[in-house]
């Protein structure tokens, strides 16, 4: 048994794959305490962020203490149902986060530019 845990800690995990987890589809009347039961279950967490502006209600961020327990809880709750609504876990990657969010402010540019030349 202790040697399976050695190799499944040694094991070469993706790239993608970090202690954070960015999840989608929250219940908006769930609870931190709640939160905490349902991934907690898969290993030490250290902190627990949840949307609270209405362009991220129903979103959270996981931060695990272990990368195994992260990929753990990865795997087996996203899907999980909560209050009839099924999770979409997944590994917070911020190269897309921020690829996204340069996106936008060059939209706005380019949109402020059209204005000011006067161009359709």
């Amino acid at each position: 048994m202790a040697m399976q845990f050695a190799m499944k800690r040694s094991s070469r995990l993706p790239p993608e794959v970090n202690r954070i987890l960015y999840i989608r589809n929250l219940p908006y009347k769930v609870n931190a305490e709640e939160m905490y039961d349902i991934f907690g279950k898969y290993g030490a967490i250290r902190q627990i962020r949840t949307g609270d502006t209405p362009e991220t209600r129903g979103t959270a961020f996981v931060v695990y203490e272990d990368i195994f327990d992260a990929k753990n809880a990865c795997e087996h709750l996203s899907g999980f149902n909560v209050c009839g609504r099924y999770l979409v876990v997944l590994y917070y990657q911020p190269k897309k986060a921020f690829q996204k969010m340069d996106l936008a402010k060059e939209e706005k540019k380019l949109e402020e530019a059209k204005k000011k030349y006067g161009l359709q």
